[in-house]
């Protein structure tokens, strides 16, 4: 069960791509700038930043709209911070006043043959890592604030499958005060969370937050079986999708809105561009404005086209 969501995410990277048949490759929008915010024993990390587009609403009521961090997806065995098939959705929230700031990560399963429980400990590496390096990213954002024109304290994060993981698993680290989240202030918290098909590890058992954790939205297919959209549990070790994770922030009463994909599969990781209704209304509603409503929704939409159903066996190529 855990092996297949170790590779959710370059099974999200592969269908899309098929999907894409001979549709224009080329970005839809292109970086304003971009920067190098780590240096690591094997590589470079860099981000790209998308400022608003030229005379979009960047506030509302005097209020400045937040900065959103972009995680991209890909299983940790793949995928770019600049992938084609993102930019429609970077311009679409350009275009709408955010600032956009899209990151690399090291990919901590690139060329894992083989990932099950018995291998936990890599899949454990491999989100950490990643957390690790977007804990770098929001490091650098904070220190060059005034010359980036970010508001520290108005940052969501976001990510899609890999990449929504990262940024769910990093606000929880963040939240318990972890080793990983120490290169932060203390008193840092993110804005808000967006998670298309993400989930948390621990192993601890159930989901803990020392500290409330920020205003989040998940999106999610009921029938993911790629990043399980309920839990996987083996003894203390549980992978928690997100509707154990919306249940827990029930429980406890913390602000967050998840869109429950009927029959869906982790195809929902995908359609960021086609789901900006919802992530506007949250960021706009919940992050700027400190709305506490639950939002809980069921959705069937026959239209969207069923991707995450394919074995791994059609996705690979008989592999």
């Amino acid at each position: 069960m855990i092996r297949k969501l170790l590779l959710a995410g370059a099974i999200m990277t592969m269908a899309v791509a098929a999907n894409a048949g001979n549709e224009k490759t080329e970005p839809a929008i292109l970086p304003d700038a971009t920067y190098m915010f780590a240096q690591r024993d094997t590589c470079e990390l860099f981000m790209d930043v998308y400022e608003p587009a030229e005379g979009s609403e960047t506030e509302i009521d005097g209020k400045e709209k937040p900065t959103v961090i972009f995680v991209f997806g890909g299983g940790f065995i793949m995928g770019r911070r600049d992938e084609p098939y993102h930019t429609p959705w970077f311009k679409m929230l350009t275009d709408h006043g955010y600032r956009l700031i899209a990151i690399d990560y090291r990919l901590g399963l690139k060329g894992a043959e083989k990932v099950g429980v018995a291998q936990v400990n890599l899949l454990d590496r491999a989100i950490h890592m990643a957390v690790e390096d977007l804990f770098s990213a929001t490091e650098y954002i904070i220190e060059n604030a005034e010359s980036l024109e970010v508001d520290p304290e108005n940052i969501v994060i976001s990510g899609s499958s890999a990449g929504a993981i990262t940024v769910l698993q990093a606000d929880y680290e963040l939240c318990n005060r972890t080793e990983y989240a120490a290169s932060l202030p203390e008193n840092f918290r993110y804005a808000g969370v967006m998670s298309f098909s993400g989930g948390i590890l621990s192993r601890k058992g159930k989901l803990k937050y020392a500290s409330e954790p920020a205003p989040t939205l998940l999106l999610h297919g009921t029938g993911d079986r790629l990043v399980n959209y309920g839990q996987v549990r083996f003894f203390n070790i549980g992978f928690f999708g997100s509707d154990r994770i919306a249940r827990r922030f029930k429980k406890f009463g913390y602000p967050y809105s998840i869109y429950r994909y009927l029959d869906c599969g982790h195809e929902i990781a995908t359609i960021m561009d086609d789901s900006t209704e919802y992530q506007f209304r949250f960021m706009e509603e919940a992050v700027m404005g400190g709305d506490r409503t639950v939002v809980d929704m069921k959705i069937d939409d026959p239209g969207i086209a069923k991707v995450g159903s394919q074995s791994r066996r059609e996705l690979y190529g008989g592999k």
